[in-house]
């Protein structure tokens, strides 16, 4: 296929034919390939819009450089994995944690920096040794606990920085938000977190013009007089121009807050090369290394020049999961149209609008979401948490993550939070594997059933004890 940027017309290019799927080598005519990408781009708004915001980056830069990793990914794969890598949400706890001990943006990018690094090292390992070292290394239960810590970490953002500066249009945000992730199907559930931003953005509207200026906390500890919804910087922003670009700035303390961040990111490419595998029905086990290597390559791309780091995004593969189209040509296409939108400096001063009481009924969810994707790596992986060789490590590992516990190592340098969190999951996971009893390494269930699952043989359906069925 060469570098995946030939497609065959698939059929007559219009409509595929019932049952049939777009392949990624294949793809509709240019106008209807053109509607697709501007439909990933949608797709991907919410995410990718809000996280450069949360992590205090210019979401200009961010929609820009999402283009740029897109291109890099689809040359790197040569047009087998068909994927958008937009601006990840797994670091926004790591930036509220650099910035939180004194860190700036050229901070932020230079820890994050490191871990594209990071990550495009790990590629290149697993396109050596392939996947095994992966499982090897960080098994479900090490990698679940990891994610959980990172994503619940962010609780007191939400709680103590944007819920407070409009709790009623945060709390209103969060309830439509919800609806929308429940009730709405397709496409549109995809867009959902976009959607709770327009509506945010709307209430916000209305709040000031029936109740006036807000009196809250916004940027600084004091509060003050303010409008829920402040445009003066869109009129002042230009139609056409450049983001602004920033030198990464390296320091030990931010890097070791970010690092972890790149098991969670291992962890997302490893699902999505197994999603679009199946969908596709191409197997790509072979390109998991380099989707991994090509996703660090574009992370340090990007924060090299300031802006966030990127990964796959899951909202992109439900937009090929509801149209059946998989054609790479979309992508490049939706690529074509961050890259313009990134020159647009006034779409992102309406980006950097968004009032913190929206982010406050957005990130209540968000961030949940985030934490609760460990859960369900381990439920996937068949992690049995009543076995205390898994239940230790990771217990005592989430605890110290999301309750900021520290470790002083000097007066100049210490440990915490996410770092520490990490640390104590895989080295303590690993260490007591080494020296457990070989009944515990076969997962066998020690606790009692009662403390920590369901006991189906209680009682069944109709009453009686002992059925299992259901």
């Amino acid at each position: 296929m060469g570098l995946g940027v030939r497609w065959t017309l698939h059929g007559d290019g219009r409509t595929p034919a019932p049952g049939a799927v777009v392949r990624p080598d294949e793809r509709l005519t240019w106008p209807r390939t053109a509607g697709l990408g501007a439909q990933h781009v949608v797709a991907m708004f919410g995410a990718s819009f809000v996280a450069p915001v949360l992590m205090g980056l210019d979401p200009n830069l961010a929609i820009m450089m999402s283009g740029v990793a897109t291109v890099i990914f689809l040359l790197a794969t040569r047009g087998r994995v068909p994927s958008y890598l937009g601006c990840s949400l797994s670091f926004v706890g790591v930036a509220a944690a650099i910035r939180a001990s004194g860190g700036n943006s050229a901070v932020v990018t230079g820890a994050v920096f490191v871990v594209g690094a990071a990550l495009f090292l790990a590629g290149l390992a697993v396109q050596r040794f392939g996947a095994r070292i992966i499982h090897a290394a960080m098994p479900p239960v090490v990698t679940g606990a990891v994610v959980m810590l990172i994503g619940f970490n962010l609780a007191p953002v939400t709680a103590s920085t944007y819920w407070p500066q409009d709790q009623w249009t945060a709390l209103l945000t969060m309830l439509f938000t919800g609806l929308a992730v429940v009730c709405l199907r397709g496409f549109w559930s995809r867009i959902a977190i976009f959607l709770g931003l327009i509506f945010g953005y709307g209430i916000s509207w209305v709040f000031d013009l029936v109740f006036g200026k807000i009196h809250s906390t916004v940027g600084g500890p004091e509060a003050v007089d303010h409008w829920r919804l402040d445009l003066s910087a869109v009129a002042k922003a230009d139609w056409i121009g450049l983001p602004a670009f920033h030198a990464p700035q390296f320091q030990w303390s931010a890097i070791l807050i970010a690092l972890p961040v790149v098991i969670a990111l291992i962890a997302e490419n490893a699902g999505h090369i197994k999603a679009v595998s199946e969908m596709t029905g191409d197997p790509l086990d072979d390109k998991l290394g380099t989707a991994i290597a090509a996703d660090g390559a574009a992370s340090m791309l990007s924060t090299a020049v300031g802006g966030p780091p990127n990964t796959t995004y899951s909202e992109n593969i439900g937009v090929m999961a509801a149209t059946r189209v998989y054609s790479t040509a979309a992508y490049w296409a939706a690529a074509g149209f961050a890259l313009l939108f990134g020159l647009c400096p006034k779409f992102g001063a309406v980006v950097a609008a968004i009032p913190g009481g929206v982010l406050g009924g957005i990130t209540v969810i968000l961030y949940g979401m985030i934490g609760l994707l460990g859960a369900q790596i381990w439920i996937n992986g068949r992690v049995d948490l009543r076995n205390p060789l898994n239940l230790v490590p990771a217990a005592a590992g989430i605890i110290i993550g999301v309750g900021g516990v520290r470790l002083n190592i000097s007066d100049s340098f210490e440990l915490g939070g996410i770092a520490l969190g990490t640390i104590v999951v895989i080295t303590g996971y690993h260490a007591l594997r080494y020296f457990a009893p070989p009944h515990l390494k076969q997962q066998e269930p020690l606790l009692d059933s009662g403390t920590s699952a369901y006991d189906e043989t209680a009682q069944g359906p109709a009453g009686e004890p002992g059925d299992k069925r259901g």
